[in-house]
């Protein structure tokens, strides 16, 4: 698949098939996460890559549980999105895999920054490369709201930042692309001439 035609067909999928994502497969998309740029050249990432039907279990009833606090507060409208959500969240949309992207925890705000950038930009080279696979992805962040939860189920140590996570598996449908909101850049880009 094409480049720029990978990143205009990824999208957030949030129902997957069951089947079995092969090794191989999984290495490819992992190779081109640790491709990515990264600042000063650390290479600072690192991956948990969940296939344990058992901590996948736990991990979305961890973020289901979360999001079912929400619902106390929410009006009717939300109220039906966040129950929807929370279908997704219980089992991250029947994703054989989940992918967790860590780095090392620092206190020098600066370097810290550096490091959340840098997995940044390797969790999106693995995103592109699931797609160019064929397969699903969805970033996410909402699950670090439960994070004292997340590293104890992963047994991730207070040395290392969760930066994101995503499912990972063959998704049911493909998402139809949501509008960009300055489709032409007239807005968003200022031209220095």
């Amino acid at each position: 698949m094409d480049f720029y035609e990978a990143v205009r067909q990824r999208r957030s999928v949030r129902r997957y098939r069951p089947d079995p994502v092969p090794r191989e497969t999984l290495l490819r998309i992992l190779q081109a996460a640790n491709w990515a740029p990264s600042g000063m050249n650390l290479q600072q990432w690192e991956f948990i890559v969940v296939l344990d039907p058992e901590k996948r279990r736990q991990l979305g009833a961890s973020f289901a549980d979360y999001l079912e606090k929400s619902l106390a507060g929410a009006d009717a409208e939300r109220r039906q999105q966040l129950l929807l959500f929370i279908q997704f969240a219980r089992n991250y949309g029947n994703a054989p895999i989940i992918i967790v992207a860590l780095t090392k925890s620092t206190e020098n705000r600066a370097e810290q920054k550096m490091h959340l950038e840098s997995v940044s930009a390797a969790f999106q080279n693995l995103l592109l490369a699931a797609r160019s696979e064929g397969l699903g992805s969805c970033w996410m962040t909402g699950p670090l709201h439960d994070e004292s939860r997340l590293r104890e189920i992963l047994n991730i140590g207070s040395d290392r930042e969760i930066v994101a996570l995503t499912p990972i598996g063959f998704p049911e449908e493909w998402p139809d692309p949501p509008p960009r909101k300055d489709p032409e850049l007239q807005h968003r880009v200022l031209w220095v001439e």
